[in-house]
């Protein structure tokens, strides 16, 4: 995109964002019935999904971490043990892994705790599992089971750190985008919560 100078129209700005933050697009989608005509997943005979109902401290952090690391996933590995297990283990929130042949491949995580709204926290398949069916497997179990009470709407957020398909990915599955906003962080990598190798695509500036 061109700036004012490089024949920009009006009306166009940019905003600087501070040295050593990040900065994403949030959108928010929202779904407010269970999706008609949803095509039906592919069959995995290898893949199980699976109720981890007292989630290990050190197994989250290696699922979410594996999931989420190259889309700067952060919030959950800032967490100390007792705020993290404290989060994790509270009643209204389910954790799913997505396992295939005894390894895991991905992680859903749902929140009940504000009824009749359920939101869709985290979902994710780590970089193998991009493209082979097992995201939508995973998806149609969670828009299942958010569902099964018949709450009011079932809602979720993306940003532009995250892979540039999940967008489409939730529209497809029913979301419909609602609302957009601009969120402005700190960079985990210069903080030391992640590596600095997380997400190279996104450059550090320091």
């Amino acid at each position: 995109m061109p700036s004012e100078g490089e024949g920009g129209s009006q009306g166009h700005s940019l905003t600087d964002v501070p040295i050593g933050k990040i900065a994403a697009v949030v959108t928010h989608l929202e779904m407010l019935a269970p999706p008609i005509g949803l095509s039906t997943p592919a069959a995995h005979a290898n893949l199980t999904i699976e109720h981890v109902t007292f989630p290990d401290i050190d197994w989250y952090r290696g699922i979410y971490r594996a999931v989420g690391e190259n889309w700067l996933w952060y919030t959950r590995l800032a967490m100390d043990d007792d705020e993290l297990a404290a989060t994790i283990r509270q009643p209204g929130i389910e954790i799913y892994r997505l396992v295939r042949e005894d390894a895991d491949i991905g992680l859903l995580e749902l929140d009940f705790r504000f009824w009749p709204d359920v939101e869709l926290v985290f979902f994710g398949v780590v970089a193998d599992a991009i493209g082979t069916g097992a995201a939508g497997l995973l998806m149609r179990y969670a828009i299942d089971r958010a569902w099964r009470d018949t709450p009011k709407r079932f809602w979720v957020h993306t940003c532009t750190l995250d892979h540039p398909r999940a967008l489409r990915f939730y529209e497809r599955n029913g979301f419909r985008a609602y609302k957009r906003e601009i969120e402005i962080d700190d960079d985990p990598r210069l903080s030391g919560v992640m590596p600095r190798s997380a997400a190279p695509w996104y450059p550090v500036i320091e």
